[in-house]
């Protein structure tokens, strides 16, 4: 098939493409991670789409088809995976978990419950044997953000120490997530992590990553900062930094996602409590499916919460606690939710003010869509906040998934998984 681009969509060889896609342009374009403006610039052959554009709309058009096996096209590992957020948006692209690491053996427990893994999950990553870690196409890590030392380097070179990331990210996970770069060399790699990054101890630590990655690692590397506001009804902003091995032409610059001025409210994803979704023990109760009672702040705590406000109101400070309604968007969820809940409060009629439940967390973080129940929560309360404030947003990551995934072009037993997928559809 032939993609040059005619004047006429009806002779266009991309708008033939989509259509066999089965998808509309809208579709399309949020399928593929870029603007429907684009798209629909492509579908009237006004300019060409790339390669990998074209690469991954024939994918879409073999995972449609009769007959189509389901296996996977490239193989990633999971770092500082809490419970699964990034797993999430790349399994279904036709990625293979071969590893997974995290210390937290409740999020384990959660990560286990909700994705099928043949392999044990690791816990410190410091005591993790790189040379063990599985050859893998992409590296997904949300690693924490610690304190960068650093010295000089020719302070080092005089004591005969070693200098680059070795020195200056030593003791900090980044540096783990360094060296398992250095020795796998994957053709690419997501990290995620807060959106303070870029300017934390103004601007160095960014400086040690960037300098990493780049001038030791040899990775040509993109970032993005981007607000769950898009896809959640939450201001939840982070980073996302793209590396690739080789210098493929991938960037942010036409990165779809929606207007997050007209995204989703909370009443996308609070209990109804009107019997139209069914009873779930403990976050809901019969008959009507309403919210327990634990969920409600007691006199003393909301007591507490608002002299609290007061006080650093009169001091002219913005600390005090987020009260919301159903057409609200919410502040960020923090793992910290568990010990008061103040940054985001339901508020309720003639009652005090309510915490989230987990299940409504769930739905807050994208692991379950609106009105969905389907994410298993197999911790306690306090786990299950903790859990859900360290994760990412899942149809953030989706959505970058999708942009990133035109790009993974790796090889599987000598062939290349883009080769695969023509091979496959067109015999």
């Amino acid at each position: 098939m032939s993609f040059i681009m005619q004047s006429s969509p009806a002779e266009n060889g991309f708008a033939q493409l989509r259509e066999q896609t089965g998808l509309s342009v809208q579709k399309l374009a949020r399928e593929i991670g870029f603007s429907a403006r684009t798209v629909y610039r492509w579908e009237r052959g006004e300019t060409s789409p790339r390669k990998v554009v074209i690469e991954r709309m024939q994918n879409l058009v073999r995972e449609s088809s009769p007959g189509y096996s389901g296996q996977p096209t490239f193989r990633f590992i999971d770092l500082f995976a809490g419970i699964g957020g990034l797993h999430r948006g790349f399994e279904p692209l036709g990625g293979k978990c071969v590893f997974t690491c995290e210390w937290d053996r409740f999020a384990q427990l959660t990560y286990k419950a909700n994705y099928t893994c043949d392999h044990e999950i690791a816990g410190d990553i410091k005591e993790v044997d790189v040379d063990a870690i599985p050859e893998h196409d992409l590296l997904l890590a949300g690693f924490p953000c610690q304190p960068f030392s650093i010295a000089g380097v020719s302070k080092k070179n005089a004591l005969n120490k070693p200098h680059g990331f070795r020195c200056e990210a030593q003791g900090t996970l980044f540096f783990d997530v360094a060296r398992i770069i250095e020795r796998h060399q994957p053709h690419a790699f997501l990290l995620e992590n807060v959106r303070n990054l870029v300017n934390h101890d103004r601007g160095r630590t960014f400086g040690v990553i960037r300098r990493t990655l780049t001038e030791e690692l040899g990775y040509r590397i993109r970032w993005k900062v981007l607000d769950a506001r898009s896809w959640v009804p939450q201001h939840r902003k982070r980073i996302f930094i793209v590396g690739f091995r080789e210098d493929n032409g991938f960037d942010f610059d036409d990165f779809y996602f929606p207007d997050p001025l007209t995204g989703p409210r909370l009443d996308s994803v609070l209990h109804p409590e009107d019997g139209s979704e069914a009873a779930e023990d403990p976050y809901t109760v019969e008959p009507d499916a309403s919210v327990s009672d634990k969920y409600t702040l007691s006199d003393h705590l909301w007591n507490y919460l608002q002299r609290y406000a007061e006080k650093h109101r009169a001091a002219g400070n913005g600390f005090g606690f987020g009260l919301v309604g159903p057409q609200d968007t919410s502040r960020t969820l923090s793992a910290r939710y568990y010990k008061d809940g103040s940054e985001i409060l339901v508020k309720q009629e003639g009652r005090n003010p309510r915490r989230l439940t987990p299940r409504e967390c769930a739905r807050l973080m994208g692991f379950d869509n609106p009105g969905e129940s389907r994410f298993v929560i197999p911790v306690s309360d306090t786990q299950a906040y903790r859990q859900f404030g360290n994760a990412v947003v899942v149809p953030c990551v989706e959505a970058v998934a999708r942009h990133i995934a035109p790009w993974i072009d790796v090889e599987v037993d000598g062939y290349s998984t883009l080769r695969q997928r023509k091979l496959r559809l067109f015999g």
